[in-house]
């Protein structure tokens, strides 16, 4: 394993800026100190006034650091892995075995890697235990009590989100020490993006009315806080040691920059409008946080336009110093409550984040609409994006199937349709609504999803380097396609066993009562359903290019095993046993009394019956694709015919020739006298 280091003629040309390095340094100390001052100053007022015991000051103070430590160190983590892999020098496709791969060919970025991540593994180990202290107004002293600390750890939701944030540090931290792999950094920055949410999900944005909209909000935000702040951060580092910004060699990186800035602005702007609620919103110190993440943003956006205009040094110090103040505010906030906790709140506002009036009807369903903002910007993102490889393509003069655009478009339209209606909106309070949604997640959508061939459109619509260019998007794709992990995703058995055993083991555990008592747990939920249902489908009718391709009859066959399990999973629901998630619908106490049991049985009804439909759609796919494929082998081998350069036939008849003349020289010697 090599790493090329930046050629020193290259840097001596280059002025170094050591100083951007401190004011880096300077800018952490301060997010991590203010916070702290914030936790000092609003004292035990910010746990007696939502009902918690304080733990004191010092157990207040380490939770604070050590949470401000681990989120900067999460920044840097997401940024090193985000900088090696989308601006970072790579290795030219090679072969090695039967796989083509790309590797990291950098040195700064898996250093910083190492470092934060480190950094980020001590900081949320150590939390684990602090926060969940915190959380439960136990002091320092008490984590020697073994007991104390089994029920701080596993009675809330603190200490469980930070093991999940620890083992993603560990995966990257691990990365950047022993591999160079362009993939495994993509499944390092996957992991550190999930670590990174996890303490975000259950904290105060799952407080309160229209928490919905927040935890949406909040997910997207940290997403792109986290790419641009930590590129900007590795970015700024490389200025200041004088090696190349590599960021400025990337097409499109600017519209990208202020994509995610205009994903911060808005997720913002969404928060505030969920937080600041009450009498007087705008005098609580949330507000002048609130003010203050604004302000940082704009200060970002400065510094971007300096960067545009080449002002490197100024652009990136200004952009750095409104990263900076954005994320002090977001690090102070976690230490006061938000005027949405003390707002008066119904049950189904508790579990949901809004009321529903009525039980669900034909006209409910239909009408009462409700924005899923996740599923809905997913919608229009990959939409867009579609779109516009399809014109890329088109200006090149070639040809893309309208039917495959319609396809995906539809895919796109129905998975808004199921989880912003009334089909989302109830499908918290009801089962039969929710294995509805559900089913259509996983066996309907997926279908036009998986007949859209979006990665054929987007090797088609990028174009590939060439040997002496930099690897791009199309080699991050054939990258991807070639490496074991996505082998081992989609290999049949795995792709079977998870999709039909995720009924089983969400509806007929415990886990399914305990999930949807959270927002991102149903989310979660969903974003599964439909992921698994893609896999599935995909190898089936799947026309985009995958590691592993099912033989015809085996696509059949593949198709056909899933439905006793469904039919015996939808009877088991039917057979009136024990009532799937009974505690949770009962401590809803809904208005309209509903008969769970009822209920029951009509989900059950739906997942026997619900994939009736789906089944015919796939069958009779099937048997198109079938004879599209045989039309162009028979137009195939007659253009070959045509032309002389198939000579099977030839070959066939004179095989029989041969086999003829064998077999009358076999007849003559055996009508011969012995």
């Amino acid at each position: 394993m090599t790493i090329s280091v930046t050629s020193s003629a290259a840097r001596a040309t280059r002025p170094v800026h050591k100083w951007l390095v401190r004011y880096v340094v300077l800018l952490a100390g301060v997010a991590i100190a203010i916070p702290m001052v914030v936790a000092v100053a609003v004292g035990a007022d910010s746990y007696l006034s939502i009902a918690r015991d304080d733990p004191g000051r010092t157990t207040s103070l380490v939770a604070t650091g050590l949470r401000a430590v681990a989120d900067l160190a999460s920044l840097v983590t997401v940024g090193a892995l985000a900088s090696a892999l989308l601006t970072g020098r790579l290795k030219p496709l090679r072969e090695k075995g039967s796989r083509r791969q790309l590797e990291i060919h950098e040195w700064l970025e898996p250093k910083i890697l190492r470092r934060a991540g480190a950094i980020w593994v001590a900081a949320a180990g150590l939390l684990v235990f602090v926060d969940s202290a915190d959380s439960n107004g136990y002091s320092l002293s008490r984590l020697a009590d073994g007991h104390a600390v089994r029920f701080a750890l596993f009675s809330g939701d603190a200490g469980r989100a930070w093991m999940i944030s620890c083992l993603a540090a560990i995966v990257a931290a691990a990365t950047g020490m022993i591999s160079v792999s362009w993939v495994r950094y993509l499944i390092a920055l996957w992991a550190a993006v999930v670590g990174s949410l996890a303490p975000v999900v259950v904290g105060q944005v799952l407080v309160g009315p229209r928490h919905d909209f927040g935890s949406d909000a909040a997910i997207c935000q940290t997403v792109a806080g986290q790419i641009l702040f930590g590129v900007l951060v590795v970015q700024l580092l490389r200025l200041a040691t004088a090696r190349r910004v590599r960021v400025r060699d990337r097409l499109h990186w600017r519209q990208s920059a202020v994509l995610l800035l205009g994903v911060l602005f808005v997720g913002e702007l969404v928060l505030a409008w969920v937080k600041l609620v009450g009498p007087s919103p705008l005098a609580t110190s949330t507000a002048r946080l609130e003010l203050l993440r604004l302000l940082g943003l704009v200060l970002l956006a400065s510094g971007l336009i300096l960067t545009f205009r080449d002002k490197l040094v100024a652009g990136a110090a200004t952009a750095a110093t409104g990263a900076a103040a954005f994320v002090t505010g977001g690090l102070a906030m976690t230490r006061i409550p938000p005027p949405q906790f003390f707002v008066p709140t119904s049950i189904s506002q508790i579990f949901f984040g809004f009321d529903l009036t009525g039980p669900p009807s034909v006209a409910s369903l239909a009408g009462q609409w409700r924005p899923n903002l996740l599923f809905a910007v997913a919608a229009v993102v990959a939409v867009v994006a579609y779109l516009a490889a399809v014109l890329r393509v088109r200006r090149r003069g070639e040809r893309w199937p309208i039917l495959r655009t319609v396809a995906w478009v539809i895919g796109w339209v129905l998975v808004v349709a199921v989880t912003s209606s009334g089909l989302g909106k109830y499908s918290g309070t009801d089962f039969a609504v929710h294995m509805a949604v559900h089913m259509t997640l996983s066996m309907l959508v997926p279908l036009p999803l998986v007949l859209g061939g979006p990665i054929t459109l987007a090797l088609r619509a990028l174009p590939a380097a060439s040997k002496d260019q930099q690897a791009g998007p199309h080699e991050w794709i054939v990258a991807v396609l070639h490496s074991r992990a996505l082998q081992a995703l989609c290999h049949p058995l795995l792709v079977f066993g998870i999709y039909i055993g995720s009924y089983y083991s969400l509806y007929l555990t415990d886990a399914f009562g305990t999930l949807m008592k959270f927002h991102w747990a149903h989310q979660l939920m969903n974003a599964h359903f439909l992921l698994f249902g893609c896999l599935y489908f995909g190898l089936v009718i799947g026309v985009d290019p995958t590691p592993r391709r099912l033989p015809s009859l085996a696509k059949l066959g593949f198709l056909f095993a899933a439905m006793p399990f469904h039919a015996f999973f939808g009877v088991i629901l039917m057979s009136g046993g024990t009532i799937v998630g009974k505690t949770f619908y009962e401590y809803l106490e809904s208005p309209w009394r509903p008969d769970l049991a009822h209920t029951q049985q009509v989900a059950g009804g739906i997942a026997w019956a619900g994939g009736e439909i789906p089944l015919v759609i796939v069958v009779i796919v099937l048997a198109l694709q079938w004879a599209i494929q045989d039309g162009k082998d028979a137009r195939r081998i007659d253009r070959h015919l045509d032309s002389g350069l198939d000579d099977s036939y030839e070959a066939y008849n004179a095989m029989l020739e041969r086999l003829a003349r064998r077999t009358g020289a076999d007849t003559g010697r055996s009508g011969e006298p012995s």
